[in-house]
């Protein structure tokens, strides 16, 4: 299978695929793709195989807002209460759990991925960002810059890598595209300085390979959030950065949410039990008195409380006048009708008038017709020439 079938997913050597990023003044190429489906995860993983990608960053959780945004295409380890090994058979391949790292606020997770023919296997690691909302930005600029530099740090995004990175997120194009932004925004601005770079104009330029490239105006402000604050903190000079407050909280907020497939979530707990089935209380004795019975009062009817024969009445009345409008738009139909086919009428005898006035002066331009309205003219002359003539 070549990567040519894939309905989402990039190559960014040979540009053969539709998704690919590719941004040459940065040095940077990037596979950008929605999440894996259920599906899609063989052909998902094939990609990463023949790319001889390295890194794969997922900047999506697998449920968000009780919806699932992609399948759970990666092995999380017993640990994780996942499996170590997840095989793939419809496209031969295997990947195996290593290790998970989250010190940072940042799961990371080093995978084997596995050619089952011939045994080649390859470490992919596998970066997670668990802290933006779809459709929106992240709650601090400073966490995503350092993530983006625990990412640079790892090489997954080097060119010289092997291959190039896979970006994902729900649908591959917001914050997907927020992420190689900054990235190659970032480091134009360290190459060629900051005020020869545009972000605006590298967008554009992005979204010739990617249409659609970050989908809201908040998205494009982050990105210019993001640039500022790495250009003013400089957090990849610094070698280790201990966990802000922010990230711990925001990681504890995170991994206190379900982040497994629904099929994996046990089931809901039974009802409670019903009324029936609990104690009784002991009744009162039959021997005390009781009031005495009264008859309840009856209440007359109001205009709030319809009796049987108005319900009728109104019944009847809604019935009429639905009657009355069905009729009042029938009737209002076929006049439009009548409307149209007198329209179509006077225009086809216009155009035959005026198609039959165009063959006669079409016979009249002939030469032979010339000469002989000619004939009729001179013998009508000469004849009325004669008859005066004669009287004379």
């Amino acid at each position: 299978m070549t990567l040519e079938s894939y309905n989402n997913a990039t190559s960014a050597s040979t540009r053969q695929l539709d998704n690919c990023q590719v941004v040459p003044k940065a040095n940077r190429k990037y596979i950008l793709t929605q999440g894996p489906l259920q599906r899609t995860v063989g052909h998902f993983w094939l990609m990463v195989w023949e790319q001889k990608s390295r890194g794969i960053v997922m900047l999506n959780r697998i449920l968000e807002n009780n919806q699932k945004k992609c399948h759970l295409y990666w092995p999380r380890g017993e640990k994780a209460h996942g499996e170590n090994v997840l095989t793939l058979t419809d496209v031969g391949l295997s990947v195996t759990f290593v290790s998970f790292d989250d010190k940072n606020a940042y799961p990371k997770t080093i995978l084997r991925l596995t050619d089952l023919e011939s045994g080649e296997s390859r470490e992919v690691i596998h970066f997670q960002y668990t802290m933006w909302p779809d459709f929106g930005v992240p709650e601090s600029a400073r966490c995503f810059v350092r993530f983006l530099c625990l990412v640079r740090r790892s090489g997954i995004l080097e060119e010289d890598s092997g291959g190039p990175p896979v970006v994902h997120c729900s649908a591959g194009i917001g914050r997907s595209g927020t992420f190689c932004l900054v990235d190659s925004c970032l480091i134009l601005m360290k190459k060629l300085g900051q005020k020869d770079v545009n972000i605006k104009e590298l967008l554009l330029e992005m979204r010739s390979d990617r249409m659609g490239l970050i989908q809201t105006p908040g998205q494009l402000r982050f990105s210019y959030l993001a640039v500022i604050e790495e250009l003013t903190m400089d957090w990849e000079s610094q070698k280790e950065f201990e966990c802000l407050p922010e990230e711990e909280s925001a990681w504890k907020n995170t991994i206190s949410e379900s982040d497994s497939e629904s099929d994996d979530e046990p089931p809901p707990l039974p009802p409670p039990r019903s009324d029936s089935k609990r104690e009784i209380p002991p009744s009162p004795p039959h021997d005390l008195p009781l009031p005495p019975d009264r008859p309840l009062p009856s209440e007359p009817p109001t205009p709030e409380t319809p009796t049987p024969e108005n319900e009728l009445s109104n019944n009847d009345a809604s019935m009429h006048y639905n009657d009355l409008g069905e009729g009042l738009r029938e009737r209002k139909r076929v006049e439009a009708n009548k409307k149209t086919s007198d329209i179509i009428s006077e225009m086809k005898r216009k155009q035959e008038a005026a198609e039959s006035w165009q063959r006669v002066k079409r016979s009249l331009l002939k030469p032979f017709n010339l000469g002989l309205g000619a004939c009729l003219i001179g013998g009508s002359v000469i004849a009325i020439y004669l008859y005066i003539s004669r009287e004379s």
